[in-house]
């Protein structure tokens, strides 16, 4: 498929990876085995046309590994043009393979029509010898072709601190941004600032009521204020910074100048928690600065250009009904002021007049009601609906003891994203975080992010990384394995006959899951899925801990050591690979 104009592909990707490479083969290989039945009058002439618009996508990876490691579907795919049963075209076609050295061990027809393949151990067993050679590049693919996607996440407003759902915002989308400039796409983090408009106004105010009564004055929050402890925090910052000037100040001024200076003490606030969860913008990109009325102008005039602007009761709305959205919305309201909306599809006109083909927007739950609107607004700018995918990440509940959390809230009505993170740390709430769809409401277990035993999901992998470094830690191995990694290539003779020992069933099993690896990765990022790489981290470490306590790996036969070693070190590297992408710290101790 191409990336042009990406679009939410889900399984559509592109397939990469050494099991994409296989599968290739396997479909040459069948597309052979159909033009030899054809040609020997066994299938009729109908299958090669059919076949030919199948491309790779008959062979599967099965569900049930009893299936085999690749099956082939193109016997139930072809029953209807060829009128003839799938088993019995399947059949055809495996009396017509030939594999050569492709590397199958042996083939079967199976179920209603399926050709199941069997990989042979040693074609399995030079994967790890790529793993090896390619080191921290292993899992990682060019398929994006460097399209521009630009990925605005967290944006949250600068009234108040960073909340749960931020943290979770700030999760996805950094692990979103990595899967993709993995798979090769030009990948750029942005922050949206609103830094401007009657909520930076009301902050101000309800700053300088705070510091009214720090001056020993009555004052009142005003209605729609912020009233949590921050405030106050934010007013004794601007007494210390601003003072004596703010005294001296018109009272018409002061809020303007307090709602300024909590706002940027706000914006460097986020900052911070943000660097230190480990999520850092490639753009801070404030409102204030960039969407001004020339911006709104212009925004308007190419919306009126194309058919889409009317005015009604005085107001200027855009038509977004047209596509999709189940009322019209006003632009410019009728005492001429802009709406909030004409800003946000002025600010989406300048993502695109930046050159970005593809625009991913990660939002709160509280905003799922503006994403009709929004789309509605790009595709009546002249682009393409799919041009612009927003996601929603859903609500956080803090569980503790089995109840909801009573985390403080000192900071107001949120529970803030730097309680969340002295409770549990970063790398166990980055984890726990991708455990789930996005789209999902989650129950964060607090309890189970603190444990430091094999039940906490984060503990478990972590563990499996840092005990692969013991055992390479161990005198035996050092000196089995040739030097720092890369420690070997496909090239290797001795580590190729090493690796061709390699055949217990616990053995094989580890090598096809990191196999895999290449492909979780792209299926990730095409489906906008990054809780994938938890689900997966997991199943390499359970895989391993089975193939540690079957397989012996500091033997005395030398040439199995080593293959047992590689194979050890090959899991390292993966596990290493898939805490990287997620954020997550891989330890060589614990």
């Amino acid at each position: 498929m191409s990336t042009e104009g990406l679009e939410k592909a889900g399984a559509s990707h592109p397939r990469v990876g050494p099991v994409a490479v296989m599968q290739k083969a396997l479909a040459r290989a069948v597309e052979d085995a159909v033009s030899r039945a054809m040609a020997e009058g066994r299938l009729p002439a109908q299958a090669g046309d059919s076949l030919a618009t199948l491309g790779d996508e008959h062979v599967e990876v099965p569900r049930d590994t009893g299936n085999g490691d690749l099956a082939s579907t193109a016997g139930l795919r072809l029953a209807g043009p060829c009128r003839m049963s799938p088993r019995r075209i399947a059949e055809e076609i495996q009396v017509g393979l030939d594999l050569g050295a492709i590397g199958v061990e042996r083939t079967e027809v199976a179920g209603p029509g399926f050709v199941n393949f069997y990989l042979a151990a040693r074609w399995l067993n030079q994967i790890v010898a790529t793993i090896l050679a390619e080191g921290s590049a292993y899992g990682r693919s060019q398929v994006g072709a460097n399209l521009p996607v630009q990925v605005e996440f967290v944006s949250a407003n600068p009234t108040g601190p960073l909340g749960v759902v931020n943290a979770r915002a700030a999760t996805v989308g950094d692990v979103l941004t990595a899967l993709l400039a993995a798979v090769g796409f030009a990948v750029r983090r942005e922050y949206y600032i609103n830094d401007t408009g009657g909520q930076v106004e009301r902050l101000g105010r309800s700053v300088e009521a705070r510091w009214l009564e720090l001056e020993g004055r009555e004052a009142a929050i005003p209605e729609g204020g912020y009233r949590g402890e921050y405030v106050i925090d934010i007013a004794r910052a601007y007494e210390k910074a601003h003072g004596e000037r703010a005294r001296g100040l018109p009272p018409p001024e002061r809020p303007i100048d307090m709602g300024r200076f909590a706002a940027t003490m706000m914006i460097e606030d986020h900052r911070t928690r943000l660097s230190d969860f480990g999520v850092n913008f490639d753009v801070w990109y404030s409102q204030d600065a960039h969407i001004d009325q020339a911006a709104c102008d212009r925004t308007l005039a190419e919306l009126e250009a194309g058919g889409h602007i009317y005015r009604q009761d005085g107001a200027v709305w855009l038509k977004t009904t047209t596509f999709g959205d189940d009322k019209d919305r006003v632009l410019v309201k009728s005492d001429g002021l802009a709406t909030y909306f004409l800003a946000d599809i002025a600010y989406h006109r300048d993502k695109f007049a930046r050159g970005f083909k593809q625009i991913i927007d990660i939002w709160g739950p509280d905003h799922h009601g503006h994403v009709r609107r929004m789309k509605a607004a790009v595709t009546a700018l002249g682009r393409p609906p799919e041009a612009l995918e927003i996601l929603i990440v859903q609500w956080v509940r803090l569980m503790e003891g089995g109840e909801l959390a009573r985390m403080s809230k000192r900071r107001g009505q949120i529970v803030p994203m730097e309680d969340l993170i002295n409770e549990v740390g970063v790398d166990a709430a980055r984890f726990f975080f991708l455990m789930r769809s996005h789209d999902s409401h989650m129950d964060f277990d607090l309890d189970l992010a603190k444990l430091k035993t094999a039940d906490n999901p984060v503990y478990y992998v972590q563990y499996a990384h840092a005990r692969i470094c013991g055992i390479l830690r161990q005198p035996e191995a050092e000196a089995t394995l040739p030097g720092q990694s890369p420690r070997g290539a496909p090239g290797d003779t001795a580590l190729k006959e090493a690796l061709e020992r390699l055949g217990e069933p616990a053995e094989l099993a580890l090598i096809r899951q990191l196999a895999d690896f290449p492909e979780e990765v792209a299926g990730a990022a095409f489906a906008r899925e990054p809780h994938r790489l938890t689900r997966y981290a997991l199943e390499v470490a359970t895989v391993f801990h089975k193939f540690y306590d079957t397989c012996r790996v500091l033997t005395e036969d030398a040439s199995l050591r080593l293959g047992r070693l590689a194979l050890v070190d090959a899991t390292r590297v993966v596990l290493a690979n898939v805490l990287s992408l997620c954020g997550v710290s891989a330890p060589e101790r614990m």
